[in-house]
């Protein structure tokens, strides 16, 4: 037994504890270091690097294809309208709008009772995430969200779980207009039918997984559950897929490319493709020039930069609304705006007299504002000074008569 004066006796015990016990099972020293050792991950830094590496890497590519074609994609951005630019804009903020009322409404589902301006912040910061990399959308979106509202949101396996309605419903409508991919890839016919086919069987397991009892999936997929919170689900969904389409569209027009829905609807598929890989900002130019390439690379391209570009600024107006209401829902900026206000209030309010003014003032100090009148106004009662007046004028008259004797 280990004394005081021995602090890691009971350490040495132990270890010869553990090696007498190895000895009894054979388990000796020369196969306890043949034992496998485990990878070191990949630290965040190393995956960040790596990304910005391969996004940088595509972008030259991109451009080295564009060589002597630069005058020519500019031409085509600057050709296109302002008044097309900011509709795409807008149209943009409104796909932004739906997929987060489309999360909002598999949230709720999931029991979570956040309000709808909390949710519509860390949706913003999703796109923020998604500037790098499409995989870090959802990641900065849930962190964003359990930051913002801890309490009234579901924790974060629930929320991941939330994402997989929505992503189904993408990519069943994305299998169903696969076609659209077969004349400018030279994919086979049959390769949509079979993405068909594999979506349905994935969103009817997801459904069997909602609907199954002691399942960790069974609260995020609680949207599945209802036939209102599909519905709701789907509308949402394709309001914001519509709206892409027809930015897609208008920009390619803008450009010069005669462009159908169709060419519209390929292009936003290649997009979400890529932007599952580290393209960066390019993915719009990639994704334009490997759908229309045949038809002319530089408007093609001139037609992506601009798909990039008006995505980006509605995004960044969908996250500085974002960052701007929570600053001003601040309690510290809300009691500075009462107090502004407060100031600003009385100096527009009209004058007031003095008889107005003594009147707002408390009882007792209103006696004694009145008693110091009252006295200042005795020692300047107007008698004395008359009675002087009438003396001298008395005295005038009295000398008159003398110096005339």
């Amino acid at each position: 037994m280990p004394s005081r004066a021995q602090p890691g006796g009971l350490q040495v015990r132990s270890s010869a504890c553990r090696a007498d016990s190895r000895e009894r099972r054979g388990v000796g020293p020369e196969i306890i270091a043949q034992a496998p050792v485990r990878p070191i991950p990949i630290s965040r830094r190393r995956r960040t690097a790596l990304t910005a590496t391969l996004s940088v890497l595509a972008t030259l590519v991109l451009a080295a294809l564009l060589a002597g074609k630069w005058d020519e994609v500019s031409a085509g951005i600057s050709g296109a309208p302002l008044l097309i630019v900011l509709v795409a804009i807008a149209l943009q903020v409104v796909a932004l709008v739906s997929r987060s009322e489309a999360w909002l409404v598999c949230v709720r589902a999931s029991g979570g009772t956040v309000s709808r301006r909390r949710l519509y912040r860390a949706s913003s910061m999703g796109f923020v995430g998604g500037l790098l990399n499409g995989q870090l959308s959802s990641a900065a979106r849930i962190a964003a969200l359990r930051r913002w509202a801890p309490e009234e949101s579901p924790r974060v396996p629930t929320l991941i779980a939330a994402e997989l309605p929505i992503l189904v419903v993408e990519a069943m409508l994305a299998a169903l207009t696969s076609f659209t991919l077969v004349g400018p890839l030279g994919l086979p016919w049959w390769l949509p039918l079979v993405c068909v086919a594999v979506i349905a069987g994935l969103s009817v397991a997801l459904r069997g997984l909602a609907l199954a009892k002691g399942r960790w999936l069974k609260q995020g997929l609680a949207v599945m559950q209802s036939l209102r919170g599909r519905t709701r689900l789907v509308g949402f969904v394709l309001v914001a897929v519509f709206a892409q389409i027809a930015r897609n569209w208008l920009l390619l027009r803008a450009v010069g490319v005669d462009a159908s829905v169709f060419d519209a609807i390929a292009v936003l598929i290649a997009v979400v493709s890529l932007g599952q890989l580290p393209f960066g900002l390019s993915v719009g130019a990639a994704a334009s020039v490997l759908i229309l390439g045949p038809e002319g690379v530089a408007a093609a391209a001139a037609a992506g930069v601009l798909l990039t570009a008006t995505g980006s600024l509605g995004g960044l107006s969908f996250a500085a609304w974002a960052l701007a209401d929570a600053g001003l829902s601040d309690r510290r900026t809300k009691r500075f705006a009462a107090k502004v206000g407060s100031a600003l209030g009385h100096l527009g309010a009209p004058a007031q007299t003095p008889w107005t003014a003594l009147v707002a003032i408390p009882a007792q100090l209103r006696r004694s504002v009145e008693r110091s009148c009252f006295d200042v106004l005795g020692h300047l009662r107007p008698e004395p000074a008359l009675a002087m007046a009438s003396d001298e004028l008395d005295y005038g008259d009295d000398q008159a008569p003398a110096q005339h004797g």
